[in-house]
């Protein structure tokens, strides 16, 4: 159970010495393996692997959803209903990014930020992680009613009654995620006195077991809840498009629905099935590995998270860029910047002009299944 305190706020393995293949027998007649005194097997993955991919991932998500906060921002008196769970959502992704610079230099040259960092910082990250999974359930639940209950839900719809439920989820993603703060403290590795890890050391077995529990809370609330909620309405509203007869509505409509629960899919099952493997080593449910094996695992761990924080990246594409209305917005404001205006004359008026063509067709796809 101990061992399971190596994992640090990101779930980001220090950069400890291992030594191979070492073996001791335990109280229960099973061997347990002892890594130090050697090479460590994930010094590239902390000190290539991680900095190159998070720092794609961190531009990327910072320019994206800066630009998204910003235009919604720029018409926040008129935003539409949906565009108020993306405002949100456009929030939690920024402050998710914020952490992965932190996470990185940890990974490198371990925790430099004290402990009021390590504890902020760690509420940040599974603060924003649990909200935005749940906001892009709450997304498709919105268009679900949009779509599928059209008339019934119009007083549910109403602005007051999204920002009050956005309002009641930050409340409770916060009561979820605050016992972070309790555990999370700085602490001297054992085997490098130098080098400090931000992780669960606080109160014993009762940040394990808080450990095992966040495991499990990730599990429900930033993957198997909010795919169940947008597979349930994609599915329905898909069901319904076809039944309708708008033709050239619903197949747009229809491959976006099939789009954003396949990449969220794909996005963040990689990493849930590594921790629940990783959770069944530590509690014994799977026998304990060698000390190749456990690398093994702690890679399947970096590059599976890797994968799900590009979702952040994906987001403001998926649910934002391809509408019209957003698309025409971004580029009067880029329009505005005058390093880029010449670069943008074309495309604008190229996208405006199209646009003239196809919005009655499109503004309505747009404005109500987009």
């Amino acid at each position: 159970m101990d061992q399971i305190t190596k994992e640090v706020i990101f779930y980001f393995q220090n950069p400890d010495e291992f030594e191979f293949d070492n073996t001791t027998e335990g109280p229960d007649g099973v061997d347990q393996y002892t890594c130090v005194n050697e090479t460590n097997p994930l010094h590239l993955f902390h000190t290539v692997f991680q900095p190159l991919v998070y720092g794609v991932v961190f531009l990327l998500g910072l320019s994206g959803n800066g630009l998204l906060l910003t235009v919604l921002l720029k018409r926040r008196s008129n935003l539409r209903i949906t565009e108020i769970y993306l405002l949100h959502l456009a929030l939690a992704d920024l402050l998710l990014l914020v952490t992965i610079p932190f996470a990185v230099t940890q990974g490198v040259t371990g925790w430099l930020f004290g402990t009021f960092l390590c504890k902020l910082l760690g509420l940040i990250n599974r603060l924003n992680l649990v909200c935005g999974s749940l906001l892009l359930a709450c997304i498709g639940f919105d268009r679900y009613l949009a779509i599928v209950h059209a008339i019934p839900s119009l007083q549910a719809r109403r602005p007051r009654t999204v920002h009050l439920t956005c309002a009641l989820l930050w409340l409770i993603c916060l009561s979820v995620t605050i016992p972070n703060m309790v555990f999370l403290s700085v602490k001297e590795d054992d085997d490098n006195p130098t080098r400090f890890s931000c992780s669960y050391h606080n109160y014993g077995i009762h940040a394990n077991n808080w450990l095992l529990v966040s495991r499990f809370l990730t599990h429900l609330l930033c993957f198997v809840l909010p795919l169940v909620i947008m597979a349930y309405c994609y599915t329905s509203i898909i069901i319904t498009l076809c039944q309708s007869q708008k033709s050239l509505e619903k197949r747009g409509a229809i491959r976006l629905a099939l789009l954003v629960t396949l990449v969220f899919c794909l996005c963040w099952l990689p990493y849930n099935i590594a921790v629940f493997i990783d959770t069944l080593v530590v509690l014994g449910a799977m026998p304990e590995q060698d000390c190749h094996g456990q690398a093994s695992r702690e890679r399947a761990l970096i590059v599976t998270q890797s994968i799900g924080f590009s979702h952040c990246c994906l987001n403001p594409i998926l649910y934002a860029f391809i509408g019209v209305r957003f698309r025409r917005d971004l580029l009067q404001l880029l329009a505005k910047i005058k390093c880029l205006r010449v670069c943008l004359s074309g495309l604008q008026r190229k996208s405006l002009n199209r646009m003239s063509v196809t919005e009655a067709v499109t503004t309505t796809t747009s404005n109500q299944y987009i």
